[in-house]
Formats: structure tokens, C-alpha cells, sequence
């Protein structure tokens, strides 16, 4: 099982960006997966997750409306569409599947000016 996280980078606070999730090893259809952020000496924050039917079923209250979870069983990939960034959305974003609980090694997001 791998999690291979990308798409991180810095943007503009009101800018957007799409991370990418490969996974190898399994299916994506196989399990729930999640997006998870962290900021330095703070616990890991659940962002979203999607079923293992393709249906997003999970989104924090301070993303609600601005994040997007989806997924490509032809890539095996999963993504979180992040729009109106903002500076509190600076973290490093992990990708977790729950069926093995493995996590990905993170893609840092820097929202600034």
C-alpha cells in the first residue's frame, strides 16, 4: 500500500489548489479516504472524507463550501479542490485509507501574501 500526496505549493490568500492522492497497492473503491492537515504542535485535523462508494460524506466547518473532495478510480487517485484559500489553511495535507490506516507523507500548502 502507497499514498503519494502532490499539488501542495504556496498561493494567494483567495486563490485555489487541487491535491493529488495516487494510491498503488489497492483500490480507492476498496475504502473510505480521508484528507487530514497539521500545523506545527498541533494534532492532525480531519479536513474530508469520501466513501468507498465515491460519495463525499465529511468536511470540517471551517472548509464547508470552500474544499471539494473527489476521486478517479481510472487513476486511483483521490483530490481535495481548495478554493478562497485562506492564511488559516496553511498546513501540511495528509491523505489517509482507513481500511489499512496508512497515510501519506504530506504536501505542504502555504496560503500568504
Amino acid at each position: 500500500v502507497q499514498l503519494v500526496e502532490s499539488g501542495g505549493g504556496l498561493v494567494q490568500p483567495g486563490g485555489s489548489l487541487r491535491l493529488s492522492c495516487a494510491a498503488s497497492g489497492f483500490s480507492i473503491s476498496d475504502s473510505a479516504m480521508s484528507w487530514y492537515r497539521q500545523t506545527p504542535g498541533n494534532e492532525r485535523e480531519h479536513v474530508a472524507r469520501i466513501a468507498s462508494t465515491g460519495g463525499p460524506i465529511y468536511y470540517a466547518d471551517s472548509v464547508k463550501g470552500r474544499f471539494a473532495i473527489s476521486r478517479d478510480i481510472t487513476k486511483n487517485t483521490m483530490y481535495l479542490q481548495m478554493d478562497s484559500l485562506k492564511p488559516d489553511d496553511t498546513a501540511v495535507y495528509y491523505c489517509r485509507v482507513l481500511l489499512w490506516d496508512y497515510w501519506g507523507q504530506g504536501t505542504q500548502v502555504t496560503v500568504s501574501s
